[in-house]
């Protein structure tokens, strides 16, 4: 029987959210699983909240619409937390995963969510300190993967460098894995 899991992801126009979708799905075809990943955008203009869905499965994907229960949310953006209602139709048992200063319990209340894990990383703050900019949205394929399972956090900083270096100088690129390195290391659970 086809394991299939559905990851909604919640951001601003601009902040990576469709590209980190995508390293999402490419880290699981490393891995030898199906994948697939699209956004949903709106007004289309920077900064306008967006979603980007992500669908990673042991067997082809024959589905092509939007996640509407999904197994996995994933917020870039924590200011969407009181714009939008991320929480919405997702699975009981569920997890969800928030860029943000606040503790998960303090995330639980926020947005109404008590079914499941919630995980949090301070994960703009991490891209300062090693990116000097905030760009937090590959980093959470860090937690991702120590939230799930799904994908493996050696393989994923792997994808990530050879996918950097071709186009960013390499001081560039070894930010980004120890930005990843550090999300997966900071991240906490509640």
């Amino acid at each position: 029987m086809s394991q299939m899991t559905e990851v909604r992801w919640h951001g601003r126009a601009g902040q990576g959210v469709v590209t980190a979708g995508e390293l999402l799905g490419e880290s699981a075809m490393h891995e030898g699983k199906y994948f697939q990943s699209f956004p949903e955008y709106g007004a289309e203009r920077m900064g306008a909240p967006i979603k980007s869905y992500t669908r990673v499965s042991s067997d082809p994907i024959e589905y092509h619409s939007p996640i509407l229960e999904p197994d996995i949310v994933i917020v870039v953006n924590p200011n969407l937390l009181s714009v939008v209602d991320v929480a919405e139709g997702i699975k009981p048992n569920g997890i969800m995963i928030v860029n943000t200063t606040d503790t998960p319990d303090k995330v639980r209340k926020q947005v109404k969510y008590n079914d499941g894990d919630v995980w949090c990383v301070d994960a703009s703050k991490i891209a300062m300190e090693e990116l000097k900019r905030d760009i937090p949205s590959t980093m959470m394929l860090a937690v991702f993967a120590k939230a799930t399972g799904l994908i493996n956090i050696a393989a994923t900083i792997e994808l990530t460098r050879e996918k950097l270096s071709g186009r960013l100088r390499p001081e560039v690129v070894e930010a980004n894995i120890r930005a990843l390195q550090r999300c997966f290391d900071e991240c906490v659970q509640g």
